[in-house]
Formats: structure tokens, sequence, C-alpha cells
């Protein structure tokens, strides 16, 4: 941690970023050539499990929000309300907002109505149906967030008991009713609302029991972040039990292991957001325009790391010219009418 900044997660965010790309080439694109190859088994966990991965977006979103806001509670004045929600739309806007113009102009989808497009102006695209089925179809999950940022926000008004005992039970009831309704299978965006509260409120819980946590050996953790994965659920949904065996103990070695925080990573957890928009609708528009059954194995495995750095470069623009200025531009804005409103204040 350097200057407060879990940089180790920062990096596992940009795996976890890159790793939803991943799944959605293999998925939408084409499969994995190679089935006798040794990387054949990942490539297939990724194609079948690699949408289980914004699960883990929400896991370190909870803890990371827990890290910044609930030390010397800035939520309760005012203004530091107000800060936390321009920083949020700041963060996310504008991406969210120039990718939907992008994919509303050039893509064409008969799900994509006057409707949906006006939820998604306003980040509630996870509530129109087909859930994850427009415009940008990962934004499902920014809408997720914003709503359990809403409810952190509220409840980091109480006391610090009363915040336990309420990230507890969210995580706890949220967790209980993937694992008795959820379905078994994926990808699937159902019961959005659910994945979002239990993976969001989980991790609160792993940053208010981080001290007892740092016992935990090391060694343990990665058993537990392998068996989550190899681990068969049969007729239940395996989100529950992948996250709270691998995404839980995979975050807190995130904590522990220097390379996650080293300058590639902490690069790559920087462009996570643009990674995450982006790669959808560029996979989606270059596989309408290819031929993909009449590629070689040769040309498939050259799609796939072609289309991967083209996800990152554009991830890169995305962030150097877009998010970035505009998160300066909106902050500086915000700054600014605070200072006239605090002069005002003070000359009447």
């Amino acid at each position: 941690m350097k200057n407060g900044r879990l940089a180790g997660l920062d990096g596992l965010r940009g795996l976890a970023a890159a790793g939803v790309a991943v799944h959605h080439i293999f998925y939408h694109f084409a499969a994995w050539p190679l089935t006798a190859s040794p990387f054949a088994q990942v490539a297939d966990w990724f194609k079948v499990s690699g949408w289980t991965l914004v699960d883990l977006f929400f896991l370190l979103s909870g803890f990371v929000f827990a890290h910044v806001y609930v030390p010397g509670d800035p939520l309760k004045s005012r203004a530091g309300f107000a800060e936390f929600w321009v920083a949020r739309i700041a963060r996310l806007y504008p991406l969210h907002l120039t990718m939907l113009l992008l994919v509303a102009i050039f893509a064409s989808n008969p799900a994509n109505t006057l409707t949906a497009f006006a939820a998604h102006l306003v980040m509630a695209q996870a509530f129109v149906n087909p859930i994850a089925g427009t415009f940008v179809k990962p934004a499902w999950s920014i809408s997720i967030e914003m709503v359990c940022y809403l409810i952190f926000a509220l409840a980091a008004l109480w006391p610090r008991r009363g915040l336990v005992w309420f990230c507890v039970i969210l995580a706890f009831t949220a967790g209980q009713y993937l694992w008795i309704f959820g379905p078994p299978g994926g990808p699937w965006a159902g019961d959005s609302l659910a994945r979002g509260l239990f993976g969001f409120f989980l991790g609160q819980c792993l940053w208010l029991g981080r001290e007892r946590l740092r016992r935990v050996p090391s060694w343990l953790l990665v058993v537990l972040v392998f068996a989550g994965f190899w681990l068969q659920v049969g007729d239940y949904s395996p989100l529950v039990p992948l996250t709270l065996l691998a995404w839980a103990p995979a975050l807190l070695l995130g904590l522990r292991l220097r390379w996650l925080g080293s300058p590639v990573m902490v690069w790559l957890g920087d462009r996570s957001y643009a990674i995450y928009l982006i790669n959808l609708p560029l996979i989606s528009g270059v596989a309408a325009v290819v031929d993909v059954a009449a590629l070689t194995a040769g040309q498939v495995i050259a799609a796939h790391v072609a289309l991967l750095l083209a996800i990152l470069l554009a991830s890169e623009a995305s962030f150097r010219y877009l998010e970035a200025p505009a998160r300066r531009a909106i902050r500086s804005g915000w700054d600014k009418r605070q200072e006239r409103t605090a002069l005002r204040r003070a000359a009447a």
C-alpha cells in the first residue's frame, strides 16, 4: 500500500478486467482451437466461467470503498457526501456515455429501444429487459454498483457497530438468495442486484475483519483459490462458493503479493474500467465482419492475441484522452463551484 492506495488490488482488478475480455473473446468470437494444448483446460474455464469475474469486481469495490470512506467518517458530512457522488460520476459517466453513444450509432440490436437508451443515460440499465442485452451490455454491472454505492453511503451514516452488522446481514441474505434461487451454469446476468449486494458487502466485511484475516497463512489462501476454481456445484449457482472460496482469498492475496502492485499491474488496473466497457463492443464488431468458421487454428490464436492487444490499446487511449481529462475537468468544475459558494456565504 502506497499513499493509502491498495496497489495490489488495482493489479487484481486489471487482471479481472482482462479475464472478462478473454471470456468474451472465447465465448463470442471463437473458442480456443488447440484442445490438446496444456492451456486448453484454462481456456475452457475462461469460456465457461469467466463471466463470474464480474463478481470479483463487486468484491473489490466493497473492500476499497470501506478502506477509503469508513475511516474518519467523511460521508457523515454534507460536503463529504456530495464529494463522494461527484467522484463517482467523474470516474464512471464520461466513458459510459461515450460508449453508449458509439454503440447506439454503430450497432444494430432490436433490444436497443428508446426506453433502454433512457435507462442507460441515467445508469439504470440493469433494470431493463433483457438484462445485459442492450447497448453496452457489460454496463449492467455499473448500474448495480451505483445502487451499492447509494446503500453504502447511507449505511455509513450509522455508528461503526451498526455498519458492521448491516454489511454482514446484507451479504448473508444476498448470498442465501443466490444459493437458493440462482440458476446453475452461465453466463447469466440474472439476479444482478443480489450478485452486486453479495459481492460488494462481502468485500466490506472483509475490510472490517482485515486484522483477523491477516493471520490466515498465504498457502491456505492459495489452496482455497484453486479449490474454488475446481469445485463442482451441480444444480446450484457457482457464484456463492466461487466468491467465498476463490475471489475472497484472491483479494486477500492481492494485499500481500508485491508483483500485483508493480507499475505494469497498476497500469492495467487504471485501465480496467475501459477494458471492461470496451471489450465486448469491439469483439462483437470484429466477429460480425469475420468468417470465424473459415479461420485455421493458427489464425484463430492470432485473432485472439490481436483482439486483446486492440482492447488494451483502445483502453489506453480511453484512459489518457477521455477518462483522465474528463475526471479532472469535472472535479475542477466542482471545486470552483464550491469556492464560489463559500465566497458568497462569506460575503453574505
